[in-house]
C-alpha cells in the first residue's frame, strides 16, 4: 500500500495532525510525518515533495496556518495529490490560512479541507488511495456504515429521552 506523506509548518499544528494520524492508524494506512516550513526550510520541503513518489507515497497532506504556503510549496514540487489543511491561528481566525490554501494558481491544484480538518484530510487521502486498493475501499465503506449506525443510535436515544406524550 502507498504511504501518506504528512507535513506541518510548525509543531503548533500537531493537534490537527494527530487527528489525521488517528484516522490513518485506524484504517491501517502507513504514513510519515515531518515538520517543514515553506519559508524557513524550503529546500527540505522541496526535497520531500520531489522524492515522495519514489519513496512510496501516494498522496500528501500539508497543514499550515497564517500565510499557509506549505501545501502549495509541496504541490509545486510533486504531481501526487496534495491535500491542504488550513490551520486556525490567533490572527484572522484561520481565514487567512484557508484563503492561502484554497487559492492556488491553475496547474498547481491543492485539495483543501476545512480549517483544522485533520480527520477529513486523512479520510480524503484514504479515498484517493482506495481508488486502486479494494481492501481499503472496503474499510472505508465499513467506516461509513459504522458512522451512520452511531448517528442513528444517538437519534434513538434522543427520541426516547425527549419523547412527548
Amino acid at each position: 500500500m502507498k504511504k501518506v506523506g504528512i507535513v506541518m509548518g510548525s509543531d503548533s499544528d500537531l493537534p490537527i495532525i494527530q487527528k489525521a494520524v488517528d484516522v490513518l492508524k485506524g484504517l491501517e494506512i502507513p504514513y510519515c510525518v515531518h515538520i517543514f516550513s515553506a519559508h524557513r526550510t524550503p529546500e527540505e520541503a522541496r526535497e520531500f515533495a520531489v522524492t515522495a513518489r519514489e519513496n512510496g507515497f501516494g498522496v500528501m497532506i500539508a497543514a499550515a496556518g497564517m500565510a499557509a504556503h506549505l501545501a502549495g510549496a509541496i504541490a509545486a514540487n510533486t504531481t501526487l495529490p496534495v491535500i491542504g489543511i488550513p490551520c486556525k491561528s490567533s490572527v484572522f481566525d484561520g481565514m487567512d490560512a484557508l484563503l492561502s490554501t484554497v487559492q492556488m494558481p491553475t496547474g498547481i491544484p491543492v485539495a483543501t479541507v476545512a480549517v483544522n480538518g485533520g480527520a477529513n484530510a486523512a479520510l480524503l487521502a484514504a479515498q484517493i488511495l482506495a481508488v486502486e486498493d479494494k481492501a481499503l475501499a472496503e474499510k472505508l465503506d465499513a467506516k461509513r456504515r459504522s458512522d451512520a449506525k452511531a448517528v442513528l443510535e444517538k437519534d434513538a436515544a434522543v427520541m426516547a429521552r425527549l419523547a412527548g406524550e
